[in-house]
């Protein structure tokens, strides 16, 4: 089905919480995929429904090897693991040579991740860098989510990655990756989004802010351990929730103007 690319415009504003917490609210029954090019921190911090570490050899390490091999059959399904909480993952790396020994094997991977049938991939691609490996899977994205903080530095590394990724979303054409603005800050600082799309209307950077993602560090910690009665009720969850369905809204939104376009 789709591919939903998240990612942070500078260091680590909480995109692996982030992006646990809007596959967690997904609807249906989505993938998440660790593809952190600096290491991914899912097998680090999460654990499987028993309690048990997960196993760092069995998810993008593993695909990637098949991948290369050139094996027919590759299923995604094979090498994914479930976390406490039920959701599926493809456990990343753990180290950025990893990521780059891939090499080739990114452009089926981004292949695959777009096509998984009748599930969405939720494609965690930590801080978005010039060169990174993982531009296949954004070049093949539905839309982009990037995670920032409502900080002077946050917003003027968010405007910095969007001017410089512009040729890669091709935006201002009629096949642009649609991008959202996911900020992370108190649920009660509603007015945070109004002024930072106004800050991104006037830069004249093709961006949508979805929404805040509230920064909840009891519910994070909920999510993590797979307590899923106090997580469902809290402001993360249910600020994923409505940001899953904006970003959804604007990869549809984006799909039917990209269809009048072309038949214009």
């Amino acid at each position: 089905m789709g591919l939903f690319v998240m990612a942070a415009a500078k260091g680590s504003p909480g995109v692996t919480t982030s992006a646990v917490a809007l596959a967690g609210s997904w609807p249906g029954d989505p993938i998440l995929a660790d593809l952190d090019p600096a290491g991914g921190d899912i097998a680090l911090r999460y654990r499987d429904q028993a309690g048990v570490p997960l196993d760092p050899e069995r998810g993008l390490l593993s695909l990637g090897a098949a991948v290369r091999r050139g094996s027919t059959e590759v299923q995604l399904g094979d090498h994914v693991q479930m976390l406490a909480g039920g959701l599926e993952v493809v456990v990343g790396v753990t180290s950025p040579s990893q990521v780059q020994g891939l090499g080739p094997a990114w452009q089926h991977l981004a292949r695959m991740f777009r096509s998984v049938p009748g599930r969405d991939v939720i494609a965690d691609c930590g801080r978005l860098m010039p060169g990174s490996a993982t531009v296949p899977v954004l070049q093949n994205a539905d839309a982009l989510l990037l995670v920032a903080r409502p900080t002077v530095e946050g917003l003027s590394h968010l405007r910095e990655r969007i001017r410089g990724f512009s040729e890669v979303l091709q935006l201002g054409t009629y096949d642009a990756i649609p991008v959202g603005v996911a900020l992370i800050a108190s649920y009660r600082d509603t007015h945070v989004v109004s002024e930072v799309q106004g800050i991104l209307d006037r830069a004249r950077l093709s961006a949508t802010v979805l929404g805040i993602l509230a920064e909840d560090t009891k519910a994070a910690e909920a999510v993590r351990t797979g307590d899923g009665r106090k997580a469902r009720t809290s402001l993360l969850l249910r600020s994923a929730a409505d940001l899953a369905e904006r970003l959804r809204a604007l990869a549809r939104q984006n799909a039917k103007a990209a269809e009048g376009w072309g038949a214009a």
